[in-house]
């Protein structure tokens, strides 16, 4: 009879395990879901703040119902200014805010001294709302996007 109870235990250890690594990978990446040249297009939309389209500057918004944000940078064609990593600063529950952290290139890197926007579009992170102003830093900037 303990031989039984310690394969039950074993059993359910080796359940719980497998639920942890099954709901980390339910968890949006903090790569970017998608890069490309230009602002963003008529299915990536997002309800940000749009007042960068012409002027160079920074703009976010959300992607479709808010399960991903599109962030558009203005930079050379030849070294664009990409996205590569979001992090969660302050949650939802404290201040729905998050970090962008930008692609560097080699200090040698020779780049061309033109002005085109590079949008780049991150899943939503878990611990953000669209219930709530998103505060985005990137590049020095601070930008809201607000409620969805």
């Amino acid at each position: 009879m303990a031989t039984s109870v310690r394969l039950r235990r074993a059993g359910l250890a080796a359940a719980a395990l497998a639920s942890v690594f099954l709901l980390a990978a339910c968890a949006p990446p903090k790569s970017p879901a998608e890069n490309y040249s230009g602002a963003p297009v008529s299915d990536h939309e997002g309800s940000g703040d749009e007042g960068g389209a012409d002027t160079g500057e920074p703009q976010a918004g959300w992607v479709g119902e808010g399960g991903q944000l599109s962030v558009t940078l203005w930079g050379s064609s030849t070294c664009p200014l990409v996205g590569e990593h979001i992090s969660v600063v302050e949650p939802a529950a404290t201040g729905n805010r998050v970090a962008i952290d930008l692609k560097e290139y080699p200090a040698n890197q020779v780049c061309t001294m033109d002005l085109v926007p590079h949008t780049t579009v991150f899943w939503t992170p878990m611990d953000v709302t669209t219930t709530k102003p998103l505060v985005v830093e990137v590049q020095g900037t601070e930008i809201t996007v607000p409620i969805k």
